[in-house]
């Protein structure tokens, strides 16, 4: 009701996919509550394939959000490129397509009259990608940082406070953030497809995943992140870029901040990012996101889709 008042939007859920109901459509409308609980209509029989789910739901905008899968980005590049072929707006929460399909899905999408929109694959619900064509044009950015993994800020807060590096990645994943193999967080992995999409994207570098200088948490030990946190200072989990000629120079390492850094001051689930533009340098912070701050990006990529 709120998105046909405000934005003129009406809309109906006619597909439902997961590894463990398979591709379930209904074109006359699913009832999203009973969904979330896994009910659905009797007799509903999984469609084949991600191409005759699209067909039988007729479907205007894919929501695609399986895992990350940083060494290829599939399934999702499969999903979305159906998508787009099949003639709705393709929309995503996984950071994987951007580095391994950007020009090839971008392209993809005009060529349909499409979009394809990804405000959730780098913090959530905060406006990284759609803020530069739209509130920043002519603007150059030739460098950046920030924090990005929301798990390895969480485990190294946790572990600040006296926890073990096991206590907090379970920790970690009771709130929502980790998977239940975190290895993506705390081997840098997941900071680097999303350093490596950042620069592709606002940078216009097409950079890959390996092109990425890596390196996660592991090496820390706890009492070297307590004993520094004792001293004035903290460990975080720092993504970098800055333009080098026709290239960029990308990385993700553990860094020893002062804690008169900003990136220093953030607890929990918060993350930043810092762009350094040819006019000025701006800097976003979100604080202590949820699940929901994914969804809101998918939903206002939605709003996006639904009005161009």
């Amino acid at each position: 009701m709120e998105l046909r008042r405000k934005y003129d939007v009406r809309w109906r859920l006619t597909g439902v996919a997961t590894r463990r109901i398979g591709w379930l459509a209904n074109p006359d409308g699913l009832n999203p509550i009973a969904a979330i609980s896994g009910h659905f209509p009797t007799g509903l029989q999984p469609a084949r394939d991600v191409y005759e789910w699209l067909e039988r739901a007729r479907a205007d905008v894919l929501f695609e959000a399986t895992s990350l899968n940083a060494p290829t980005g599939q399934p999702a590049i499969e999903h979305l490129i159906a998508a787009l072929k099949h003639g709705a707006h393709a929309v995503t929460a996984n950071k994987g397509p951007i580095v391994h399909a950007y020009r090839e899905l971008t392209t993809l999408a005009r060529e349909r009259g499409r979009q394809f929109l990804f405000e959730s694959t780098v913090m959530d619900g905060a406006p990284i990608f759609s803020l530069f064509p739209l509130a920043l044009p002519a603007a150059e950015l030739r460098g950046f940082s920030g924090v990005l993994n929301s798990t390895t800020n969480v485990v190294l807060t946790e572990v600040e406070k006296g926890r073990s590096f096991d206590e907090a990645i379970k920790r970690a994943q009771a709130m929502g953030v980790a998977e239940t193999d975190p290895s993506q967080d705390l081997d840098g992995w997941d900071s680097a497809v999303k350093v490596a999409a950042i620069a592709t994207v606002l940078m216009g570098v097409p950079t890959r995943v390996d092109q990425v200088q890596r390196t996660g948490i592991r090496e820390l030990s706890e009492e070297k992140i307590r004993s520094v946190r004792a001293a004035g200072m903290r460990y975080k989990l720092v993504c970098r870029a800055a333009l080098r000629g026709d290239g960029v120079d990308c990385r993700v390492s553990p860094e020893l901040l002062l804690l008169s850094d900003p990136l220093a001051g953030l607890e929990g689930t918060s993350s930043a990012i810092r762009f350094d533009l040819d006019v000025f340098g701006l800097s976003l912070v979100e604080h202590n996101p949820g699940v929901e701050a994914t969804a809101y990006g998918l939903l206002a990529d939605f709003l996006r889709a639904a009005k161009a």
